[in-house]
C-alpha cells in the first residue's frame, strides 16, 4: 500500500503539467473537489458505509480537510501559478517529514530513534539533489514563498492533527467530509481569480485523473496510512514523491534525470528505508 500511495501521489505534478495552462489553480481544485464529492456519494450509499460518530469527529475531519486539501493543494498550485517553479515548491513542501519528526519528538508523543533521524536527514539531502537543479528556474517572491510555506504548514499540521484527533473509521465517509470542507474554503476564493476554465482535452484528462485516481485513491490511501502508522513513518514516504515524479517525467516527457538526480533518488530511498526499519 505505501508503494501504491507514492506512485499515485507522484502523478500530481505530472497531471498539473497538463491541466494548469487551461485553468486557474483554485478553480481547477474547486471542480476537483465537487466532482470527487459526486463520485463518493453513490459509492458510500451503495456500500452503506458507516458515517463518523458524533459532531466532534465531523468537526475534526472538516479541519483536516481544510488543511490537507484546501491549504496544501491550494498553496502549492497558487505558488506555481505565481511564478515559483514546481521543483522549488517540492523542495519547500519536502521539509514536512523533518518538521513532523521534530514536533513529535519535542512533544514526547513518539520516540524518534537515531536511525530515523539519519534516515530523515538522508531523505532531505536526497530531496534537495532531486529538485535542486530546478531552483534557479523559478522567481521567488514574498507572495509565492508565503504560499509555499502555507502549503508546508497545512500538510504538516493536517497530518499531525488527523493522527491525534480523527478516529479510525470508513475512509470514504471521512474523505467526503474532508472534501466538502475543502470545497467550502476553495470555491469562494476561486471567484477572486483571473481567467476561466478552458475545456481542453488535456484539462479534461487532468481533471478526470485528479478525481478518480488522486482524490479517490491517493487521499484515501493517505488517510489509511495515517490511521495505521506512526506520523514520522507516514510522512517519510513523502520523500519518495519528488524522485518518483522525476522518473515519471522521464518516462512520459523525456526529461533527463542525470547523475545528480539519480544519486538523490538513491538517498531518498535509503532514508525512507532507514525510517521504516527503525523500531516504533
Amino acid at each position: 500500500m505505501p508503494a501504491v500511495f507514492v506512485l499515485i501521489w507522484s502523478t500530481g505534478f505530472v497531471v498539473a503539467r497538463y491541466g494548469m495552462p487551461h485553468a486557474p489553480p483554485l478553480t481547477f481544485l474547486s471542480w476537483r473537489y465537487a466532482l470527487s464529492l459526486l463520485a463518493f456519494m453513490p459509492w458510500i450509499w451503495l456500500a452503506r458505509a458507516r458515517w463518523p460518530e458524533g459532531p466532534s469527529q465531523w468537526a475534526h475531519l472538516a479541519v483536516t480537510g481544510a488543511l490537507m486539501h484546501a491549504g496544501y493543494l491550494g498553496g502549492v498550485w497558487a505558488a506555481v501559478r505565481m511564478g515559483m517553479s514546481a521543483g522549488t515548491v517540492a523542495l519547500i513542501v519536502g521539509l514536512q517529514p523533518l518538521l513532523t519528526a521534530l514536533w513529535v519528538h519535542w512533544v514526547g508523543k513518539h520516540q524518534v530513534a537515531r536511525l530515523q533521524v539519519v534516515g530523515l536527514l538522508l531523505g532531505l539531502v536526497g530531496l534537495g539533489l532531486v529538485v535542486g537543479h530546478k531552483l534557479s528556474q523559478g522567481v521567488v517572491t514574498v507572495t509565492n514563498l508565503a504560499l509555499a510555506l502555507l502549503a508546508l504548514a497545512s500538510i504538516t499540521v493536517g497530518t499531525l492533527y488527523q493522527k491525534r484527533f480523527v478516529k479510525s473509521g470508513d475512509v470514504r465517509c471521512a474523505n467526503l467530509v474532508q472534501l466538502a470542507a475543502a470545497w467550502l474554503v476553495t470555491a469562494p476564493l476561486s471567484l477572486l481569480e483571473a481567467g476561466q476554465m478552458q475545456w481542453h482535452p488535456e484539462l479534461i484528462g487532468a481533471l478526470s485523473w485528479s478525481v478518480l485516481v488522486l482524490t479517490l485513491g491517493g487521499s484515501s490511501l493517505l488517510l489509511l496510512l495515517i490511521q495505521g502508522g506512526a506520523a514520522t513513518r507516514v510522512t517519510s514516504l513523502m520523500y519518495l514523491v519528488p524522485p518518483c515524479t522525476a522518473l515519471l517525467a522521464w518516462l512520459l516527457f523525456g526529461e533527463t534525470i542525470g547523475l545528480t538526480v539519480g544519486l538523490g533518488m538513491l538517498l531518498c530511498a535509503a532514508g525512507v528505508a532507514a525510517v521504516l526499519r527503525s523500531p516504533s
